[in-house]
């Protein structure tokens, strides 16, 4: 597969010397689904906006099916879909009405539009509400509305910026059904910002974990796993006394992190190793509370690259800030 998407050392910096994005490299190919995996103020949105056109790049460049996406901007916007963060059909209009404004701003032509919306609206499942007024849609609804605007001029590679970001888990894995619908029956591109680990594990064929403006490191979901190098073992000991040493001279285990009573252990054997703790723990006494084997998760991998777990929540000033000058160039350039 060639690559539709290269990114080359782009860089972003806002005023008061806020680093948003900072020299980030990486390619997407056709017909895969890339995912941008990261806390809220990571520079995903950041990054989404300079590749779709909506903010200018301080530096570096990117090319999007050939063309320059800051020299030939209005070309770019032509060949791609974006679904924002933010909800932006209009209240006052039906369903159906912002279908035929949107394809009216892509310049599709109204016969092909009306064939296109019955068939979008009927993938996503709004054929009885296409009537009525958005003021009156669910935030799921809302939202497979956005999805379907973003696709109406059949875009080669569309960009969903934090598509299921407040929707229950039901609708999250209606709309994550949705997605794979679309790659597998017209092979689009489709590249995804998230900061739920389980929804980059389940669409993505490559995950990129971007945090603070920075690549960590890209691969698919089986790459990442596998470069933890084994099996997770999580315990709760009930001793005073630091085991991570007594541990770490198992066979096979190359780490083991202690907090509180709980140990992560990290080991070439996972099934070996849980024998070894129990037999020890028979030997030496240990009150183990709990024991449990798994493989590794994206959760410990984004732990192993970044120092931290991911969490649902605002990440400070530093990332109210980014957004805020985000918000402040897009309203400039519209």
């Amino acid at each position: 597969m060639s690559n539709i998407l290269e990114v080359r050392d782009l860089v972003k910096r806002y005023e008061k010397d806020v680093l948003a994005v900072n020299r980030i490299s990486f390619s997407v190919k056709e017909g895969e689904v890339f995912g941008f995996l990261g806390p809220n103020g990571a520079g995903k949105s950041t990054t989404i906006s300079m590749i779709t056109t909506l903010l200018t790049p301080t530096s570096g460049s990117v090319t999007l099916d050939g063309e320059d996406v800051v020299k030939n901007a209005n070309s770019v916007r032509k060949t791609i879909g974006l679904v924002p963060q933010s909800l932006t059909a209009d209240d006052e209009l039906s369903g159906r009405e912002n279908m035929r404004l949107q394809a009216d701003l892509y310049g599709v032509p109204r016969k092909i539009a009306e064939e296109r919306i019955n068939e979008l609206l009927g993938t996503v499942k709004l054929e009885e509400a296409a009537d009525r007024r958005v003021d009156t849609y669910s935030g799921g609804m809302r939202k497979r509305l956005e999805l379907a605007e973003g696709l109406i001029h059949r875009p080669k590679m569309l960009f969903l910026d934090e598509p299921t970001l407040g929707l229950d888990i039901q609708t999250r894995e209606i709309i994550w059904e949705y997605i794979r619908k679309m790659k597998e029956e017209s092979n689009m591109t489709v590249f995804l910002t998230t900061h739920y680990l389980e929804e980059a594990d389940a669409l993505c064929d490559r995950i990129a974990i971007i945090d603070e403006g920075e690549i960590k490191i890209i691969g698919t979901p089986a790459e990442l796993k596998d470069s933890l190098g084994g099996d997770i073992i999580n315990a709760i000991i009930c001793e005073d006394t630091d085991l991570s040493g007594s541990i770490l001279e198992m066979a096979g285990v190359s780490s083991a992190v202690r907090e509180g009573f709980g140990y992560c252990i990290k080991t070439k054997d996972g099934e070996r190793t849980e024998k070894d703790i129990l037999a020890v723990s028979v030997r030496e006494g240990w009150k183990i509370e709990s024991i449990s084997l798994h493989p590794p998760s994206i959760n410990e991998v984004f732990l192993k690259y970044t120092g931290k777990s991911l969490r649902d929540e605002d990440r400070g000033s530093n990332r109210h800030e980014i957004r805020k000058q985000e918000l402040q160039n897009i309203r400039r350039r519209g």
